[in-house]
């Protein structure tokens, strides 16, 4: 009798098996059928429910299954992995079982990114993705995380080793399966832990480039913080690794760019910062903030910036980052590019090679001593290079940011700009050799070359810097300013550079209008080189022109001198026409010249001085603007390209200028007259009420603008030397109501055509 409870309780231990089994595999409790094994766990993997994992099979089925499927064997091992990183493992099988699967992703991945991705058109199902797919991604970041756990009150290790092929494994799956690093970019608290790792040099390298990837890709911008002891772990690292650290922050103190155009328009700009207001400071203003409280992080950051070749790491380290490079994809293609380096020098120079295969390496880890004796000098060039572009791009968001001031004072202290002076022959403005570091798909003159990118970024940085500030004075007998005039003189016609150069000078003149700043430039010729760019080369470049005519104006403003010399080189009225018709082809472009123009033509006018009176009587320039037809013909083109809902920061500078020209008129009591004028060219176009509404409503904006409490005003204070007051009290009687004021717009729209209460923030 006792028989029968035996075999009933023998066949509800079975029937709780078969329950497990069903719960495992989602409910569903027969043998997984082979054809649609990797759809289920595609969407378990989508739903998080049903077949997820290798642990959800038996070893014998995933046996079977592999000699069809050719898996490599990843899902069995990944059983093992499973079976053998429990919380109580000492994961010293479980290291072994990581080296296994670690070669058969890397030669993917490596494949994936040398070979034009041909290895996965080939593969039906590669490496990584069944890696992915039979829940390795999922397992390594619980692996990692392990040291978050605590047993009996004491928290799990796990050696640096094994961290670092977990790592790398995550990375190549990354880089060949799509959507793993969105899905690990989810994961806030693993991203977060991440950082923690970095304070390994073994993990460091490894872990920084993870970290980059996941943030390039993460919906919302990560909180530095909210790192453990950031200060601590950013203090602890050695130049190296901050420069490399700088490629994280590249992603975390930028603010996030939606991609729309219409959130580059000043209305979609106003509304946003209305927005911050109420939210507090973004993630990226806060990020800032929590970096600048680092004691001594911005000097070391100049430090960096301005290191010379010769004070850089040793031959050694750099070997040893090299290697990691050689192993870590994310560089794969610099390194390919340095070894290229290296070997054609080698050639050259009749020498043995410098790199023999990374693989024959001493205990350490590093080539043996006899290969890293001597390193090439474009290879340390190129090394430096590759930290600089970094570090300069960190500098230069912090330059823009809510504490630029803060930030300016630190780096006039640190002496930024005289120690990139030191190096702007040597390092940053150095002459292109025929092993000129390239990326694959690339050439030398290709902005994604690091030689162009790192001047880009210098140009950009300086920008930042002088931009209205004073300017340090650098040492020796050529400073940078004379040495950016010097090689701006030598660039060709069609170089990327001439627009940042040209910008960079400007930014040296922007602001308060000095003389002596101007006559620096003027003697050395300035002034005849961009006028050759703009007329005898007649230059197409959109970019280039804009840049060309804003610093053709700053340097021309208010200087007798300046206007002389342009008389002396436009002298005929051939080359007058040309300049004339680069102007007039974009007004965009070019109006900051005509505002410049202007304000001098107003300024001479009423000054008593023979040499003054000689540049009146002579210059084309002058003669041309003073005619109120031609400014008439600007006033009404300023005010019609542009409206409200397309103004940016771009273009707004034409409805300045038209309000600068007005404001003069109101100073010669003939606003009236150029309100009527522009009234009759209305009509003439058959248009009648169009302009003048756009107008109003353009001012209107101009005040909810340029009123608003967080605006900057000396900015059109400064350059225009006309008080804020007097821009505001134009603006107010522009758009009084009162019908029977001369001076106001609504008197000159006919009651039919009248249009000027619209909502803007609604269209």
């Amino acid at each position: 009798m006792a028989a029968a409870p035996a075999a009933a309780g023998a066949g509800a231990s079975r029937g709780r098996r078969l329950a497990a089994t069903a719960a495992a595999w989602g409910g569903w409790g027969g043998r997984p059928r082979p054809g649609n094994i990797l759809l289920q766990l595609r969407q378990g993997q989508l739903t998080g429910r049903g077949l997820v994992r290798a642990v959800q099979f038996t070893e014998t089925f995933l046996t079977e299954r592999d000699k069809l499927s050719k898996w490599s064997g990843i899902p069995q091992l990944l059983l093992k992995l499973y079976a053998t990183s429990h919380l109580h493992s000492d994961f010293v099988e479980c290291q072994s079982i990581l080296k296994e699967i670690s070669p058969l992703l890397s030669m993917e991945a490596m494949a994936f990114v040398t070979e034009d991705r041909k290895f996965t058109q080939e593969a039906t199902y590669p490496n990584t993705y069944i890696f992915d797919l039979f829940g390795g991604v999922d397992l390594l970041v619980e692996i990692l995380m392990r040291p978050t756990i605590s047993i009996r009150g004491q928290k799990l290790k796990i050696s640096d080793e094994m961290s670092k092929d977990c790592l790398s494994i995550l990375y190549n799956t990354c880089v060949c399966t799509e959507g793993v690093t969105k899905r690990l970019a989810e994961k806030n608290d693993f991203v977060i832990f991440l950082f923690t790792l970095m304070t390994s040099k073994k993990t460091f390298l490894q872990t920084a480039t993870l970290i980059e990837d996941i943030l390039g890709v993460k919906k919302e911008m990560i909180r530095l913080d909210e790192v453990p002891n950031l200060s601590s772990l950013v203090s602890n690292f050695d130049q190296q690794q901050l420069a490399n650290f700088c490629r994280i922050l590249a992603v975390t103190i930028s603010e996030m760019d939606t991609g729309n155009d219409d959130k580059h328009t000043l209305l979609a700009k106003n509304a946003q910062q209305k927005k911050s207001l109420s939210l507090g400071p973004s993630a990226a203003e806060i990020n800032q903030a929590a970096l600048l409280s680092i004691p001594g992080f911005v000097e070391r950051l100049c430090k960096l910036a301005t290191r010379k070749v010769s004070e850089s790491t040793g031959t050694a380290s750099f070997l040893q980052e090299l290697e990691e490079w050689y192993t870590w994809l994310d560089n794969a293609l610099v390194l390919d590019a340095l070894m290229r380096v290296a070997n054609e020098e080698s050639e050259h120079n009749q020498a043995p090679t410098v790199f023999p295969s990374l693989g024959t390496s001493e205990e350490g880890g590093l080539p043996h001593t006899s290969a890293r004796a001597q390193l090439p000098q474009s290879m340390k060039i190129m090394h430096e290079i590759m930290y600089k572009l970094e570090v300069l791009y960190v500098l230069c968001v912090l330059l823009m940011g809510r504490q630029r001031n803060q930030v300016h004072r630190m780096i006039a202290e640190f002496k930024l700009i005289p120690g990139l002076n030191n190096l702007f022959d040597k390092l940053i403005w150095r002459k292109h050799s025929a092993s000129a570091l390239v990326l694959h798909g690339h050439n030398q003159n290709c902005d994604c070359s690091p030689d162009i990118t790192l001047k880009i970024q210098f140009l950009r940085l300086l920008q930042s810097f002088s931009d209205h500030h004073e300017s340090l004075v650098c040492d020796g007998k050529r400073g940078l300013l004379t040495r950016l005039l010097q090689v701006m003189k030598k660039e060709p016609a069609e170089s990327s550079f001439r627009f940042w150069q040209a910008r960079a000078v400007e930014s040296f003149l922007r602001g308060t209008t000095s003389y002596a700043d101007q006559m620096f430039l003027l003697k050395r010729g300035l002034l005849e080189h961009i006028l050759y760019c703009i007329v005898d080369s007649e230059c197409k470049s959109r970019d280039v022109l804009q840049s060309y005519f804003d610093l053709l104006g700053e340097l021309m403003k208010f200087n007798v001198d300046a206007f002389k010399r342009f008389n002396k080189y436009i002298n005929t009225d051939a080359k007058f026409q040309v300049f004339l018709k680069q102007i007039n082809s974009s007004l965009v472009d070019s109006n900051m010249l005509v505002r410049c123009v202007t304000l001098s033509l107003d300024r001479f006018e009423n000054q008593v001085d023979m040499k003054v009176a000689e540049v009146l009587s002579e210059c084309r320039l002058l003669a041309y603007i003073s005619q109120v037809p031609t400014q008439m013909s600007f006033l009404f083109r300023l005010i019609n390209i542009i409206h409200v809902q397309t103004l940016t920061q771009e273009n707004v500078s034409c409805l300045n200028t038209s309000l600068v020209i007005l404001m003069l008129a109101r100073r010669k009591e003939r606003l009236p007259l150029y309100l009527r004028l522009l009234q009759r060219m209305e009509h003439s176009k058959k248009y009648p009420g169009f302009l003048l509404n756009n107008f109003h409503n353009l001012l209107r904006f101009w005040q909810q603008h340029y009123l608003h409490k967080d605006k900057d005003s000396t900015c059109l204070e400064n350059s225009s030397c006309i008080s804020f007051s007097y821009w505001k009290e134009t603006v107010s009687i522009l758009l009084n109501p009162d019908r029977q004021s001369p001076s106001a717009l609504v008197s000159y729209i006919e009651e039919p055509y009248m249009d000027i209460d619209r909502d803007f923030t609604e269209e």
